[in-house]
C-alpha cells in the first residue's frame, strides 16, 4: 500500500535523549507510552547513529545529509553575542528539498545553526516558519523570558529567566506544532521539532513532576556543578521525557482527528547520546540512559552516537 498523496512528514528530535531512555528500548523508570506504542505499531531501529556526538554538528549532518567528514559544522562553536556558527549559504537542507516538492515547512525548538542575523537563519534555510531558540546557551533555560518567532522576539508570559515560570518552552513548541498541523491540514507539510528535552537545566511543570515524586530515592541537586538547582532532579528529568512523550502522542492524535494518520510519516529520534552524570543534576547512570552502551554525549563510542529512532508510517508497508 502506498500513500495516496504527498504525506505529512514530522521529524521530532530530542536533545540528549539516550538510547535507553524509552520504554521500548528497555527503560524501566520513565514512562513513555506514546513512543512505546509507536514502536509496537511502527518500526523501532536498534542501530541508528547520529552524525556527531554533540548538538550543532549532529543537526548539521541531519539537515544536510552530509557525514561529519564533509559537513560544514563540525563542532559546537559559539558566535557572540548570541548563537552558533551559521550554516553557510548554498548548502541545501531537508527543508529546501521539501519546499521544492511544494511543501509548507515549519520548525519549533532549538536551531543551533545560526541566527536571524546571518546566513544560518532557518527562514533562509528552507523553513517558512520557525519558533524557538536560535542559541544553544539560550536553550539552557526552559522558562525563557523570550523566544523567537519568525525572526522576532516574543516575550513569554510569566517568565523572568528563573528556575520556574508560567510558560514552559516545550509546551510552546507542542502548541505551535498542533497549530501548524491544523493550518495545513489540507496541504503537504514538513514539520521539524528539535525539542530541548531532556537537556539540562532540569526544569519541568510541577504537575508533570508530581507523577514521579516518591517513586525513587531523589536527593536534591544544589546547583554546585553548573545549571540550576532542583529539589527533585530525578523526578524532573523523568518528567521532561514523559512530557516529550505526551507531545508525540498529541501530534499523532491530531493527525488521526484530521483523517491523515495513514498519510503521515512521524519519526522520533535524538541529536546525540545522554549527558554525563552530574551535569546539571542529570543522573543518567541511575536511569541507565545509554542502555548499557559505552560512553555518553561527546564520545564517539556507541553511547554517544547510537540513539533511539522510532518511525510510524502506517500508510506504507
Amino acid at each position: 500500500m502506498a500513500w495516496a498523496g504527498a504525506p505529512v512528514v514530522v521529524l521530532i528530535v530530542g536533545d540528549d535523549l539516550g538510547y535507553g531512555e524509552l520504554g521500548c528500548y528497555g527503560q524501566k523508570l520513565i514512562q513513555t507510552p506514546e513512543m512505546d506504542r509507536m514502536a509496537r505499531e511502527g518500526t523501532r531501529f536498534t542501530a541508528y547513529r547520529t552524525g556527531a556526538p554533540v548538538c550543532a554538528p549532529s543537526r548539521c549532518c541531519l539537515l544536510t545529509g552530509k557525514h561529519s567528514g564533509h559537513a560544514a559544522i563540525r563542532n559546537n562553536r559559539e558566535i557572540k553575542p548570541s548563537g552558533q556558527e551559521p550554516l553557510p549559504r548554498g548548502i541545501p537542507t531537508l527543508a529546501d528539498i521539501f519546499k521544492g516538492k511544494g511543501y509548507t515547512t515549519a520548525a519549533a525548538g532549538k536551531w543551533g545553526l545560526g541566527t536571524n542575523e546571518n546566513d544560518g537563519d532557518p527562514l533562509q534555510r528552507g523553513f517558512d516558519h520557525f519558533t524557538g531558540y536560535y542559541c544553544q546557551r539560550h536553550a539552557h533555560n526552559h522558562y525563557p523570558s523570550f523566544l523567537f518567532k519568525d525572526g522576532s522576539k516574543v516575550p513569554q508570559p510569566g517568565n523572568t529567566d528563573g528556575d520556574t515560570g508560567e510558560t514552559w518552552s516545550q509546551d510552546v513548541f507542542e502548541r505551535q506544532a498542533l497549530d501548524w498541523l491544523d493550518a495545513n491540514k489540507d496541504k503537504p507539510l514538513f514539520l521539524f521539532l528539535p525539542v530541548i528535552v531532556p537537556h539540562v537545566a532540569l526544569q519541568a511543570p510541577e504537575e508533570a513532576i508530581k507523577q514521579y515524586l516518591g517513586k525513587f530515592d531523589d536527593p536534591a541537586y544544589p546547583g554546585n556543578k553548573g545549571y540550576r538547582k532542583h529539589p527533585h532532579p530525578r523526578a524532573a528529568y523523568a518528567a521532561m521525557i514523559s512530557r516529550m512523550d505526551r507531545m508525540v502522542g498529541r501530534v499523532i492524535d491530531r493527525l488521526r482527528q484530521q483523517g491523515r494518520a495513514n498519510d503521515a510519516l512521524v519519526m522520533v529520534t535524538s541529536d546525540n547520546g545522554p549527558t554525563h552524570d552530574g551535569v546539571g543534576g542529570a543522573d543518567c547512570e541511575f536511569f541507565h540512559s545509554a542502555g548499557g552502551l559505552r560512553g555518553m554525549k561527546g564520545s564517539v563510542y556507541e553511547g554517544g552516537i547510537r540513539v533511539p529512532l522510532v518511525i510510524s508510517g502506517p500508510g506504507v508497508k
